[in-house]
């Protein structure tokens, strides 16, 4: 079933007094609507999927109309835009002639040719009548904004839209510093599972979850500036001001990890794989604004503070949502915390602490629960070969270590090499078992899986598990 914005495109197309017509680079008539098969005088069955040749090329008195057309098919670097005769009957009509191109995917794939009839405002003289042509003119620009407004709302915030359509400058390049709320989130494991699913099933699951972060993220005043893969990059205070700015990213997280129950009993009545996802927060002084070049723009932010939110994302686990120093400081509501970690960055001179909130008190009164399952102690230790990763590279070098205890998502390790709290690894364990260090116990060292193999389970019974 077509969503509401492809509704709403199809009727303002089909209730334009502009002639839309879609034509591909094969030459083919795709599309047209009413208004241009009672301008061009053609039925509908006479033109859509005919070649454009066919149709015009036999009306001698048209040449320049069909040339126009002809030179934007063509030509597929430039648009096209020209007032030309064009006979219809017994009468002559002046059309001003508008192409862009019509795009599947990315991928430029025909052209689109809008016509206006301008044969009465040419000849008016009347100001009367001028005047309700003006008239109808700004309803056909209120429908044209309408339709902007859906169609970039599929992928802008509703507020950068606002601020596009309705300010002067609102896509003039350059930008601004600012103090705002940076989000950033992550699933576990999910390029390792993007390898075993039908990529149409993916996007299915991933368009699922999606829409589901998107809804809390912007029910919070969020503004999401790019979905990168199964990440999300989301700012909070931005472009429109708030003084709340770090209290509402809070909770929107708190919202977003609330919701992964019915995601995944959705994913499980479907099929799929369990998700899970780490959210790390950072507050600070950014540069927002419109980034880019003159072809290509898009609203973004930069600087030193949305690298440190990156840093503090990669120090979560599933379901954790983890906090900066500037964040806590910021937040101006009672805050429930389950613990804090200390870390030291990749780039930052000193240690940092970073606070693990599970919920966050009056005016949002929102919490999520934190679901932890300790290992069980082996009778008898699994020797696994393991390698130290750096990023998602993994280090060459063969480590050794026995596990001494192991549950669904976690292992405690012994091993004689040196780790660090918070450094990511990969065992051998029916295929590539991807862990990260939490603490170091009198046992050895305590993990937590990030991504699971579809190997894992046959290894399990092969090693007595």
């Amino acid at each position: 079933m077509p969503d509401s914005s492809a509704l709403i495109q199809q009727n303002i197309i089909l209730n334009m007094s502009e002639g839309v017509m879609s034509i591909g680079f094969d030459g083919v008539i795709s599309f047209c609507n009413p208004s241009a098969l009672s301008i061009l005088g053609f039925e509908r069955e006479e033109v859509e999927g005919k070649k454009f040749a066919a149709c015009f090329f036999d009306s001698e008195d048209n040449d320049e109309f069909t040339q126009t057309i002809l030179d934007a098919v063509y030509d597929r670097e430039h648009t096209h835009e020209k007032i030309v005769p064009y006979k219809c009957g017994d009468k002559v009509r002046q059309l001003r002639v508008v192409t862009s191109f019509l795009q599947e995917a990315g991928k430029k794939v025909g052209i689109i040719a809008v016509f206006n009839d301008l044969s009465e405002l040419m000849d008016l003289r009347d100001a009367v009548k001028s005047m309700e042509k003006i008239q109808a003119l700004n309803k056909q620009l209120e429908l044209r904004n309408k339709l902007l407004n859906e169609t970039f709302g599929r992928f802008l915030s509703d507020d950068i839209v606002k601020q596009l359509l309705d300010t002067p400058d609102g896509l003039s390049l350059g930008g601004k510093k600012k103090n705002l709320t940076i989000l950033m989130s992550d699933l576990r494991g999910f390029t390792a599972m993007s390898e075993r699913m039908d990529p149409a099933e993916l996007i299915t699951m991933l368009n699922h979850y999606l829409g589901e972060m998107t809804e809390a993220i912007q029910k919070r005043g969020g503004t999401i500036i790019e979905f990168m893969g199964d990440g999300i990059f989301a700012i909070f205070g931005a472009p429109l001001d708030s003084k709340t700015h770090a209290s509402d990213a809070v909770a929107a997280a708190i919202d977003m990890q609330a919701r992964m129950d019915s995601i995944n009993r959705w994913n499980l009545d479907h099929g799929y794989s369990v998700l899970e996802m780490g959210i790390g927060i950072n507050t600070g002084e950014v540069i927002v604004g419109n980034i880019g070049s003159e072809k290509r723009t898009k609203y973004g932010v930069v600087g030193s503070n949305v690298n440190l939110t990156g840093r503090v994302e990669s120090y979560t686990i599933n379901g954790q949502i983890l906090i900066s120093s500037s964040t806590r400081a910021a937040v101006n509501s009672d805050l429930t915390v389950a613990k804090e970690i200390v870390v030291r960055p990749k780039g930052v001179e000193t240690d940092i602490t970073l606070t693990q909130v599970t919920g966050i008190g009056e005016p949002y009164n929102i919490s999520v629960d934190v679901k932890s399952t300790m290992p069980n102690k082996l009778e008898q230790v699994i020797p696994v070969t393991f390698h130290k990763l750096d990023g998602k590279h993994a280090d060459a070098t063969n480590l050794y270590a026995g596990i001494t205890s192991i549950a669904s998502d976690m292992a405690v390790i012994d091993t004689q090499a040196k780790l660090e709290i918070y450094d990511n690894i990969q065992i051998d364990a029916g295929g590539k078992l991807y862990c990260k260090v939490l603490e170091k116990t009198d046992e050895g060292y305590l993990l937590h899986f990030t991504a699971v193999p579809s190997g894992y389970k046959e290894w399990r019974k092969k090693v007595g598990l």
